[in-house]
């Protein structure tokens, strides 16, 4: 799939490219950063390189991963957000936000945006989150975003070789007033 450009009220989401690798590479330099999420620590300029110039673009070619940089007009790097394809139907979406741009929204305006999106181009009846237990940011962010959370996974992330309890949430179609491309039925009361 070619890579899409959306945009928001305050930012612009494309994808990112050897353009963007230095700007990558200083955020991820935030040892929050290095903690919650997956990505390599320490977080080398190869790493960022390798993100933007190999991984990203390969995500948008075989349509398994739909990743989106999150800029401010002036071309700003607030964040980063995907979409991963887990099974038929279903993505699962992950960010991060730069340390000097949190607590503005900008990381739940962009997950809505992207959500809505996978929701009408792409096909998704169900988007999930999972958040390492105790990454109380990007759950507070998921809730914001109309993410439902659903419980705790035991053992459901492996972040840098050690196994962690996970939080996960899901947010439908019909979460943001859209049509499904398959009928749900929930559970009777």
């Amino acid at each position: 799939m070619e890579p899409v450009t959306l945009t928001t009220g305050r930012l612009v989401l494309r994808t990112v490219g050897p353009q963007d690798t230095d700007a990558v590479y200083a955020a991820c330099q935030d040892p929050d950063i290095q903690r919650w999420t997956t990505i390599p620590s320490p977080y080398l300029r190869e790493h960022a390189r390798g993100f933007t110039e190999q991984m990203v673009p390969a995500g948008w070619a075989d349509d398994s991963m739909a990743t989106f940089g999150l800029f401010l007009p002036a071309g700003d790097l607030v964040g980063m957000l995907g979409v991963t394809m887990i099974s038929l139907g279903v993505g699962e979406i992950g960010f991060w936000c730069a340390k000097e741009h949190r607590g503005h929204g900008y990381v739940t305006e962009a997950a809505v945006a992207v959500a809505r999106w996978a929701f009408t181009d792409r096909a998704i009846d169900r988007l999930e989150w999972r958040a390492e237990v105790g990454n109380t940011a990007s759950r507070a962010v998921a809730r914001r975003a109309g993410f439902t959370v659903e419980g705790t996974l035991r053992s459901a992330i492996n972040n840098k070789g050690t196994r962690r309890d996970a939080w996960i949430g899901s947010l439908l179609p019909s979460d943001l007033a859209l049509p499904s491309t398959a009928p749900y039925l929930p559970p009777r009361p």
